[in-house]
């Protein structure tokens, strides 16, 4: 059976091992970020034309805050489906999905072509500049960062043992942040071998390129930026290893 490293942080990670071990592949977890809860004040709904969503995460931390019920009669802008879902499941109504990237995201809210401010309840560290991409299309965004992902401190010595000897043979990126952490506290742990048989499937383009930077030999990127697409791409990858 092949056995894949899970890097993604709660609750996304436990659903990708379901979903791994449903496929007959084991799976490992590796949760290389930690979701933490912000208490920043919120604007009142009023006076916004939507919300925008670039990452499940900050609906989870709005609604531990009880905050969620106040923005529920906006429309939602979600960057994909994953989102989308997690929108509609806290109980918001109008939830649009860009089933893509963060441009998708931008082109969608531009279409839309909302008259009032986008509200963005975000990360603390943002992986592109919403406010700048909809200010080009004469749209305002207020920002507001709701959690923060905390970096995990180290990797056990017991999973890098495993990635060596080759009884993990790959790992799933969901993010250039993950994948440059691991790139980060894996380095000079693997060696020669490590790096040109452990495969790094990997979410975009974007998300692999710290790991080519590290060295690692076998990369592989899912043909579209979602959960549906890094499955079948785990599987095409057993499959192949079992046939070779």
């Amino acid at each position: 059976m092949t056995t894949i490293l899970v890097t993604r942080p709660e609750p996304d990670l436990g659903h990708s091992t379901v979903r791994l071990r449903a496929l007959n592949l084991d799976a490992v977890k590796l949760p290389l970020m930690q979701r933490i809860t912000l208490s920043t004040d919120l604007p009142p709904p009023d006076g916004f034309g939507g919300i925008a969503i670039s990452s499940a995460n900050a609906l989870r931390s709005l609604d531990e805050r009880g905050a969620v019920r106040p923005y529920q009669d906006l429309p939602v802008f979600a960057v994909g489906d994953g989102s989308a879902r997690e929108a509609q499941f806290l109980g918001f109504s109008d939830v649009r999905s860009a089933n893509g990237s963060f441009e998708d995201l931008v082109a969608l809210i531009a279409d839309a072509a909302p008259s009032l401010p986008i509200l963005y309840p975000s990360g603390t560290r943002l992986s592109g500049d919403l406010d700048a991409a909809l200010g080009r299309h004469g749209i305002a965004v207020r920002t507001v960062p709701v959690y923060e992902m905390r970096d995990a401190a180290g990797i056990p010595d017991a999973i890098v043992t495993q990635i060596e000897e080759g009884r993990i043979e790959a790992g799933l990126f969901y993010s250039r942040r993950t994948a440059t952490l691991f790139a980060e506290l894996t380095a000079r742990r693997i060696g020669a071998r490590g790096l040109e048989d452990f495969a790094v499937l990997c979410i975009s383009q974007k998300a692999a390129e710290p790991l080519v930077a590290a060295g690692f030999k076998r990369v592989l990127v899912a043909g579209h930026p979602d959960e549906e697409a890094m499955m079948t791409l785990a599987l095409a990858f057993a499959r192949a290893q079992n046939a070779s």
